[in-house]
């Protein structure tokens, strides 16, 4: 169910919006959410009924983290999008998406490499992990309070560099031109492969991948510019984190890395930057929202997207006041299939999720079961 287009105007998150060439009914995006179902690194049938679930006419959806080579892996059944088997098996995932409504939903698949955060286990014949460094990511309490302990990565070589930018180039074309899918947003946050290069905490390099910020950056923006030439601008979205510190990636000046990222993504015509809030503090007991992406809001041309810690209330507000063009929401939307619709009704209940669920192989629970709100019916505008 959708909220109906005469709400769309009371309701800052039910605007329509041009981003690119491509028409949104509204300005609420699924987050890439790492689920964990895809057997063997292989997307699987039951991910056709998650994502379409989660689909709306005009409604921009971005796939879980998607590997782009055998070593892009750390977790186990996560999808990738290097081989041929795993674009065909992605094809009718896309298909049941681009089903949804009249004109179906946009569908951009998110390209992924870990980098260190890995071990030997997942990796090819047993080798180390590649980073831009071989420092280690120290032991983290995992979601469900286990200790996960990381492989000590191997620093790439700087001739290897090529080949890793390659991998991304070529999976792109596998998600565009195989699978079908709109376009890819490359994944340059978190503390994975991209971002290693990106942060002075993680990037200790000597060579023209390390020191300088404009060194440090070039390995993200080689990756962007081999994506771009090969699929186009258009179909292309980057993610950020510059005010995280996650897996050990923190930056000394995130404020400088930003602007200099975005600066750079904008003068390549990039379809849009999806930058994450920093990390929320607890103000008079309620968690907060910094607010401090405006800056770079202004200076992208193209489209931005909000992310981090965002509710209806909030996400009406940064709409409404031009904060950002779009807000995606990850929780909220996994545990409510039919969030946008649920945005058009006031006061509509929210299902609340299972944190346990998250990451279990069931192609079930916790995945597609999530109840839809199927009774109630968004209430028409008043007439002006």
């Amino acid at each position: 169910m959708e909220a109906s287009k005469e709400n769309n105007s009371s309701i800052p998150l039910l605007r329509p919006y041009k981003m690119g060439p491509f028409h949104l009914s509204h300005r609420v995006v699924l987050a890439p959410l790492t689920r964990q179902r895809s057997y063997g690194n292989v997307p699987q049938p039951h991910a056709a009924v998650y994502y379409s679930q989660r689909a709306t006419d005009g409604g921009l959806l971005i796939t879980e983290a998607t590997g782009v080579s055998d070593t892009a892996q750390g977790y186990a059944d996560t999808p990738g999008v290097w081989t041929a088997e795993q674009a065909a098996a992605w094809k009718p995932i896309v298909d049941a998406v681009h089903a949804k409504g009249k004109k179906g939903a946009v569908f951009f698949c998110q390209l992924w490499h870990v980098g260190r955060v890995s071990t030997t286990a997942f990796q090819p014949n047993g080798r180390a992990p590649i980073s831009s460094t071989d420092r280690g990511v120290s032991p983290q309490i995992s979601h469900d309070g286990r200790l996960e302990e990381f492989s000590t990565p191997r620093r790439l070589e700087i001739e290897e560099i090529p080949s890793i930018v390659e991998d991304f180039r070529k999976a792109a074309s596998n998600a565009v031109e195989v699978a079908g899918f709109d376009g890819v947003e490359i994944h340059g946050a978190h503390g994975y492969l991209i971002e290693q290069f990106l942060k002075d905490s993680a990037n200790d390099r000597e060579d023209e991948y390390g020191g300088s910020l404009e060194n440090r950056c070039r390995f993200a923006l080689e990756v962007v510019d081999a994506v771009v030439k090969e699929v186009g601008a258009h179909r292309v979205g980057v993610r950020l984190s510059p005010f995280t510190d996650f897996m050990d990636c923190h930056d000394s000046h995130p404020e400088a890395l930003a602007a200099y990222m975005v600066e750079k993504l904008s003068s390549m015509g990039v379809l849009y930057c999806h930058m994450i809030e920093p990390r929320m503090a607890i103000v008079d007991g309620r968690r907060k929202i910094p607010h401090r992406l405006l800056p770079l809001r202004k200076a992208f041309k193209g489209t931005f997207i909000a992310a981090g810690g965002y509710d209806r209330e909030e996400g009406n507000k940064v709409v409404e006041e031009g904060y950002t063009d779009l807000v995606s929401f990850g929780r909220l939307f996994l545990a409510n299939p039919d969030l946008p619709h649920r945005f058009g009704i006031p006061d509509a209940p929210l299902n609340k999720y299972d944190r346990a669920t998250f990451y279990t192989s069931d192609p079930v629970v916790g995945y597609t079961d999530y109840p839809f709100l199927h009774h109630q019916e968004p209430p028409a505008a008043a007439s002006s």
